[in-house]
């Protein structure tokens, strides 16, 4: 069953924690993603460019409406994401509390996915 792992934190630069803040954190999650590899579940991963680089579209009153910067406008932003493949939620579950980001104050959300497309076709995520 292929689960997501949404990481939800505080975006930050090096000007807002540091220079070694930030590379501490690219260790951390770069080693987090060789021992999902290593374990044979990592489907994928993304770790998303700041809010600032977002668009996001919306019709409204049937109109499409084209918008700089993410919908929702929290603290927390989705900044990346991992795609494993595992057995039950549990062990997603279990995959989910190593993410690094939860060192930071962050939040990981996990949902199953529902489909995915293998050469073009939709195959149920069972």
């Amino acid at each position: 069953m292929r689960y997501m792992l949404l990481m939800h934190y505080a975006e930050a630069t090096d000007e807002t924690v540091g220079a070694e803040a930030m590379e501490a954190g690219r260790v951390a999650m770069n080693a987090y993603a060789a021992t999902l590899a290593k374990a044979g579940v990592l489907v994928g991963a993304e770790v998303l460019q700041p809010r600032a680089n977002t668009t996001t579209l919306r019709t409204l009153g049937g109109a499409l409406q084209i918008q700089d910067g993410p919908f929702a406008d929290t603290k927390e932003q989705l900044g990346g994401v991992f795609v494993i493949d595992v057995s039950n939620l549990d062990s997603a579950i279990d995959w989910a509390r190593q993410v690094p980001a939860l060192q930071w104050g962050g939040q990981v959300e996990i949902r199953p996915g529902a489909v995915y497309t293998v050469d073009g076709a939709w195959v149920a995520n069972e």
